[in-house]
């Protein structure tokens, strides 16, 4: 990164844009957050205004930029055509380093983020895309965090599937080493937790450390669909993420243990059995 340009972080107060933003700025580096809302930070990090649908918010967003982590528009399809004018002007302003956020659910001929994945290694001459499997941070958090606290079950349409689910801290180091490294990643990684598990383990590691009884109910892709359409998501999206559960049930797609994350930041990832034991009384206190 060139003397005196900042790191733009869009996203910066997601699960893992605002987890990279904090470690940057704890290394030293010059760091702006960007989103719709306000900072999580206060004024302890700068903080501009962005919207990707609102092309007037990209020039004081980019300004003295030099690298990006890329957090694309929340539960669209088709997201290449509305990040496509950003990551040009990007490119245009000085842009040598951008680290797209997308799934290891997702290759680079896949749907969702696939496209912006092919662009990325066409536009910049230093890329990488974050490949994560299922964050742990979702039995805390949203659907799953609602329902084990409410009823005691965890509803997907995974069946015995099983999951390599990784914390959302290990996601942000690995972002930061693909930001920060002298040497450009230039390639994707698919990170995950030290063990796949199916949602009926998970239940049973949580049930052990609360002492709760947790359910894995599993149900077919149109009920969860229409649960999530009923929660407001796009019909679209929903049936993409109902598929992605499909895809668990019957082709393992997210049955995958990778060294990524020791790899690059030279200490093992979370395994859940830990991150369940930390997050004990989230579950237990009502």
């Amino acid at each position: 990164m060139a003397d005196g340009k900042k790191i733009l972080v869009t996203g910066g107060s997601g699960k893992t844009g605002g987890r990279i933003a904090k470690r940057l700025a704890e290394l030293g580096h010059e760091v702006r957050t960007a989103g719709r809302g306000k900072s999580i930070f206060g004024s302890a990090i700068e903080h501009a205004h962005f919207d990707w649908f609102d092309e007037s918010t990209f020039d004081p967003a980019l300004k003295n930029v030099d690298n990006i982590y890329l957090v694309g528009p929340v539960a669209v399809m088709e997201p290449f055509d509305i990040m496509l004018p950003f990551l040009e002007k990007a490119v245009k302003a000085g842009v040598r380093r951008m680290v797209l956020l997308s799934s290891a659910s997702v290759p680079e001929a896949g749907p969702v983020f696939g496209k912006v994945h092919q662009e990325l290694r066409r536009m910049v001459p230093e890329w990488a895309v974050l490949r994560p499997s299922y964050f742990m941070q979702n039995f805390t958090e949203g659907h799953h965090g609602t329902t084990i606290k409410r009823d005691g079950i965890i509803v997907t349409a995974t069946g015995n599937g099983r999951v390599g689910f990784v914390d959302a801290d290990d996601i942000a180091a690995v972002g930061v080493r693909a930001l920060i490294d002298k040497q450009p990643h230039n390639t994707d990684h698919i990170i995950t937790g030290p063990q796949s598990l199916s949602y009926a383990e998970a239940g049973e590691m949580i049930g052990s450390a609360t002492g709760l009884t947790i359910r894995h109910v599993h149900t077919d892709t149109e009920k969860l669909a229409a649960g999530f359409i009923q929660a407001g998501m796009p019909e679209n999206y929903a049936f993409f993420l109902a598929g992605l559960d499909q895809a668990i049930h019957e082709d393992g797609t997210e049955d995958l243990v990778t060294d990524v994350v020791e790899r690059l930041t030279g200490r093992p990832p979370r395994s859940l059995e830990d991150f369940v034991r930390r997050h004990a009384a989230f579950w237990k206190n009502p």
